[in-house]
């Protein structure tokens, strides 16, 4: 009797599944969610793009290997303390810990050291990868003032598309509230496209709201 009232007590103290937390303290999305775009993709927009562009053979469909995303702070180069709030809220909207940049080469005209940090960035790859784009395309873009789409130019030639975002407070992630400073970021989605117009059906497929 003993054992099984110590049972009813542990179950009764684990948290509900909707409590549990992620990374960056989002709510960890459930195998239905996470999978819900790479199932389309599977399911429906693989065949179909097998059917525009005539090809027989499955492993010739493009897809989405990684997206990353990358959030440049110039601030940081004169306080270094200025990279911790944009570290936390790209690690909120991800989902996972970024690592942070550092510059390259030295630039005297702007007091850039080489291994200065300068920003901060993410790379997503299987159901965290399909999640973001799932809500970027979805929830995030849509709530851009006066949207009208975004560009069918930035592509770079070889099937990977790049696209600028002004700031973070598009993502229901972040709290309005404590925000100190808008931060812009850029989106990078990487395919196995051959050629930009593989890509762009690709992510056309997937929901990208391009321009018309």
């Amino acid at each position: 009797m003993a054992d099984k009232k110590d049972k009813k007590q542990k179950q009764a103290a684990a948290p509900e599944p909707e409590q549990v937390k992620g990374k960056g303290g989002r709510p960890k999305a459930n195998n239905a969610d996470s999978a819900r775009l790479r199932f389309r993709y599977q399911k429906e927009i693989a065949p179909a793009l097998m059917k525009e562009f005539g090809w027989s053979n499955p492993m010739a469909v493009p897809k989405v290997e990684k997206v990353i995303i990358n959030m440049g702070v110039g601030e940081a180069t004169q306080n270094a303390k200025v990279l911790d709030p944009a570290v936390k809220e790209l690690g909120e909207i991800t989902g996972q810990k970024p690592v942070v940049t550092r510059a390259k080469k030295s630039i005297a005209a702007f007091k850039v050291r080489e291994g200065m940090p300068i920003g901060a960035m993410v790379t997503l790859r299987g159901d965290r990868m399909y999640e973001f784009l799932d809500r970027l395309i979805n929830v995030a873009l849509p709530r851009v003032r006066d949207f009208r789409g975004v560009s069918t130019k930035s592509f770079d030639g070889r099937g990977n598309y790049t696209l600028g975002l002004r700031d973070q407070l598009i993502f229901p992630e972040i709290d309005y509230a404590k925000v100190e400073k808008m931060k812009g970021m850029n989106v990078t989605i990487v395919t196995t496209a051959k050629s930009d117009d593989e890509a762009r059906s690709l992510l056309k497929h997937l929901g990208m709201p391009f321009r018309a």
